[in-house]
């Protein structure tokens, strides 16, 4: 009996594993919560910032973007921790940012993170110069 215990805590451990940081499912979690008011390509004017390029940059970093002060001064780095804090709740983080819409739930977060991982990656691949 304790056998089976132990193989049904390592399968349901592994299938949460798989749950989150799924770039997909993210990019999901961004056409219903983000893509109104975030583009995703580099230059990509809407009401915030576009997200390309955005993991591992510091806040208040898109060139031509007008911020809140508070996001501007806030010198924040975009990474998994902080992305995290920022999608469950912005205001939070940073007092006075104008960014309202959070995302309240865990696995949608990180697979939001996932899905932004995946836009950096694009992003920093298309500026990086060629040889």
């Amino acid at each position: 009996m304790a056998a089976c215990a132990a193989v049904l805590a390592v399968v349901s451990s592994s299938t949460l594993a798989f749950a989150a940081d799924d770039s997909v499912a993210g990019q999901k979690v961004f056409a219903v919560r983000c893509a109104s008011c975030h583009g995703t390509t580099v230059g990509e004017k809407k009401i915030g910032p576009t997200v390309a390029g955005v993991f591992g940059h510091e806040s208040g970093g898109v060139a031509d973007f007008r911020y809140s002060p508070a996001l501007k001064s806030a010198h924040l780095t975009w990474d998994n921790a902080t992305l995290d804090k920022w999608l469950q709740n912005p205001s939070g983080l940073v007092r006075g940012t104008t960014m309202f819409v959070n995302v309240p739930g865990s696995a949608d977060r990180q697979n939001l993170i996932a899905y932004l991982r995946t836009l950096s990656a694009g992003a920093n691949a298309a500026a990086a110069p060629t040889r």
